[in-house]
């Protein structure tokens, strides 16, 4: 669903990801795992077409995103750590746009809504001016507009940030459950037993290097993925 193949991108001499080699499979949930500034947001945002990669390439679902933006954008969706929606709309009107963008039939989207909504407890607030919203509530409505379109892939960076506890277990669930159908999630995560608990996979970066990845039982060994992230991070615990 995702393979990222010697991605490097740099900004002037600051190499910020150095030939990263990452595969995503259908049905899997990866996470990926750094300190700030490791490169996580880097990559994120190179593929899904916001940064352009210095060297290497970026398949969604076998389409090139540098070559093919248009077509694999269909097939994602993108959360950001810091949701920049419109303020001056209601949750429902930007609900209604993202719609648009992708074309979803209202009867779709009408169900899509209501049912996320309802899962993510902000229903009520949809017909609210986005510019009253909390950053819990922004981070819903971002979530629910992710999955608006039905994609088979979706980005995701840090997405518990500011999410109450009932809303972070509903997210679980609905990333569960769309890897369950077919679909594949990447997403980056601060929340080291979260990663371990919901992910197939994951990939620790360091500095733009990769460091570690594999399967959940492959990279912690007989460890737990905190010991095994300390360790590669040269932090005593």
């Amino acid at each position: 669903m995702l393979k990222i193949e010697g991605f490097t991108k740099r900004y002037g001499e600051k190499v910020a990801v150095n030939n990263l080699n990452l595969h995503i499979a259908p049905g899997e949930i990866y996470g990926f795992i750094g300190h700030n500034g490791a490169g996580k947001t880097t990559t994120l945002k190179a593929c899904c077409g916001l940064l352009k990669a210095t060297e290497g390439t970026i398949l969604i679902n076998g389409k090139s995103i540098a070559e093919k933006p248009i077509a694999c954008k269909k097939e994602m969706a993108y959360i950001p750590d810091n949701p920049d929606l419109y303020d001056f709309l209601t949750g429902y009107d930007y609900l209604n746009f993202v719609a648009d963008v992708y074309a979803v039939p209202k009867k779709e989207r009408n169900e899509r809504i209501d049912t996320y909504g309802e899962m993510l407890g902000i229903t009520e607030a949809l017909a609210l001016p986005i510019s009253e919203y909390s950053h819990g509530m922004k981070q819903k409505v971002a979530i629910i507009s992710a999955l608006v379109h039905a994609p088979k892939l979706i980005l995701m960076d840090e997405p518990f940030v500011g999410l109450d506890p009932s809303a972070s277990h509903q997210l679980k669930q609905l990333m569960k459950k769309h890897c369950e159908e077919g679909g594949a999630i990447f997403f980056s995560t601060h929340v080291l037993e979260v990663a371990e608990k919901l992910c197939h996979k994951v990939a620790i970066i360091k500095g733009g290097n990769l460091v570690a990845s594999g399967t959940m039982d492959e990279v912690r060994g007989d460890s737990s993925l905190e010991e095994v992230f300390l360790e590669l991070e040269d932090v005593k615990a």
